[in-house]
């Protein structure tokens, strides 16, 4: 089933004239390096609120942004630059050669697919060589990461099926696919995993994830909560706010919230003061606005979890000392507040009944699509709605959800 949703624009029909080009974000780029290159006004950064020039530090490398020149590649008339899976940069050239910055919504197409495969070698391997998505299948293998031991228990011939939803734009695969429910065996035992509250369980409610994470400091009060995409109703514009705010004095240490790797410790734009760590299972966290870092923390060190990292700070485009502390799971941000509860556990009550029902559903479903081994159906049979850019903005002004 193809659903439209507000999240991944489909550029296709530009004005008559005009040149887009298409390119891979570049590791390392920042906003401003952007604009600088491509002979735009670096105003168009520093003009922007602190919310926005946070929001321009999000850009991940190897995104797919967009480019339209006029015919003589002269000057850049638009440029899209997708922020996260729900809201993107859109850079515009006015006939007075002026330009404006807005955060639009993504408008892409969602599928929902099923398909079964006989294991070969392994599931990783085998789901990427049936589909051509390597993203697929890191989700699943991730998925089942804490449940199934996939060296020493499958066998060839073992099936695996699943249903996901994937996110197309211009027909192509965006982001990361997100597994509904799975299932694979292990000596032609089945085992079930079902996504249900943004979590994964098992058949009978337990939850199959074990990857906790603690506070980054310690009493501290909230001051700005998670969103990916919110229509401010005074502002009459989409804001986002990929993490959570801390406050807290300056100086208050500020731990990590799991073992793992720092893969950045430095300045980063409107963030200050930076540190990221990488965990495993495909989880990084994000600490900015930092007054300064721990001794010895650097690029490449390994840490504990409740190990001081740095200490709470102004840095970088802030109006007080806070923690702004972001969580990802494989590039995707996810609010932190709602991770840091949860622990290993079973679904009780009223929740539990309502699962039981979704996943005797689904587990019928997945029954069915590897008894038949239902091959992947190939994203390029797949039609994608063409739309304007032209007539994006004047839909998203009228789209006050």
């Amino acid at each position: 089933m193809i659903r439209a949703v507000w999240l991944i624009l489909i550029l296709a029909v530009m004005s008559v004239g005009s040149v887009t080009q298409r390119a891979p974000w570049p590791q390392g780029e920042s906003f401003l390096h952007f604009l600088e290159h491509n002979n735009l006004p670096q105003s168009i950064y520093w003009n922007l609120d602190k919310e926005d020039k946070e929001l321009c530090e999000e850009i991940r490398a190897g995104v797919t942004y967009y480019v339209t020149r006029d015919d003589n590649l002269t000057h850049i008339e638009q440029v899209l630059i997708p922020i996260n899976e729900e809201l993107q940069i859109h850079i515009k050239r006015d006939e007075k050669g002026n330009y404006t910055f807005e955060m639009i919504p993504i408008l892409y197409e969602e599928v929902t697919e099923s398909f079964a495969i006989s294991i070969d070698y392994s599931p990783y391997s085998d789901i990427k060589k049936a589909t051509n998505n390597g993203l697929l299948a890191k989700a699943f293998v991730d998925a089942f990461a804490n449940s199934v031991d996939f060296r020493s228990g499958l066998r060839k011939g073992d099936k695996v099926s699943l249903v996901y939803t994937e996110k197309l734009r211009l027909g192509r695969p965006f982001g990361m696919p997100v597994i509904k429910a799975a299932m694979v065996q292990t000596r032609k035992k089945p085992h079930y995993i079902f996504r249900y509250k943004g979590r994964y369980f098992d058949e009978k409610g337990r939850e199959v994830e074990s990857f906790v994470f603690r506070k980054p400091v310690n009493n501290v009060r909230v001051t700005s909560r998670f969103t990916l995409r919110r229509w401010h109703p005074v502002l009459h514009r989409y804001r986002a706010h990929l993490g959570v705010d801390l406050g807290g004095r300056t100086g208050t240490p500020v731990y990590a919230a799991a073992d793992g790797r720092v893969v950045y410790a430095g300045r980063l734009g409107g963030y200050g003061n930076v540190i990221k760590i990488r965990h495993r299972d495909g989880f990084l966290t994000l600490y900015a606005h930092l007054h300064k870092f721990r001794s010895g923390i650097r690029r490449g060190k390994y840490v504990k979890k409740g190990q001081v990292i740095g200490y709470i700070g102004s840095t970088g485009m802030s109006t007080g000392p806070h923690l702004h502390f972001g969580l990802y799971k494989n590039g995707r941000p996810m609010n932190p507040l709602g991770v840091i509860k949860i622990t290993k556990k079973r679904l009780y009550g009223k929740t539990r009944k309502e699962f039981i029902r979704y996943a005797k559903k689904m587990k019928q479903e997945l029954d069915k699509v590897a008894e038949s081994l239902q091959p992947p159906r190939r994203l390029d049979d797949i039609s994608v709605t063409k739309m304007s850019i032209e007539d994006l903005p004047q839909k998203v002004a009228n789209k006050n959800d």
